[in-house]
């Protein structure tokens, strides 16, 4: 299984920026309610995309200059990266068949 990855600021570049597949990553807060729903829809994505993506998430309370160097206002934000480079960005709960449309989308780019 594809578990997510807690990403800290120390570990970004070398699990996101130098990461050979596509990175989703997910900005997130145990106190945030739409974050709390978006969390097993993310996982859900990793397991089903294994191999093909990578799952990282990154705690806002605990990642506050990673969350101000992305411009992160609110959230749950979600980023997708590849090839080192942001490359789609969305913010607040989705539906799973459009998250997964839009990391597809990357998939073959």
């Amino acid at each position: 299984m594809n578990a997510p990855i807690d990403v800290t600021q120390a570990t970004f570049k070398s699990e996101v920026v130098d990461s050979d597949i596509p990175v989703v990553v997910d900005f997130w807060a145990e106190w945030c309610g739409p974050c709390q729903q978006l969390s097993p829809i993310i996982d859900e994505i990793a397991e089903e995309m294994d191999g093909q993506i990578k799952v990282a998430k990154v705690n806002l309370d605990e990642e506050r200059e990673l969350g101000a160097l992305f411009q992160v206002l609110s959230i749950p934000t979600v980023l997708l990266f590849n090839g080192g480079q942001k490359v789609d960005e969305f913010v607040g709960l989705r539906p799973k068949p459009e998250i997964a449309s839009r990391i597809q989308a990357q998939l073959g780019a």
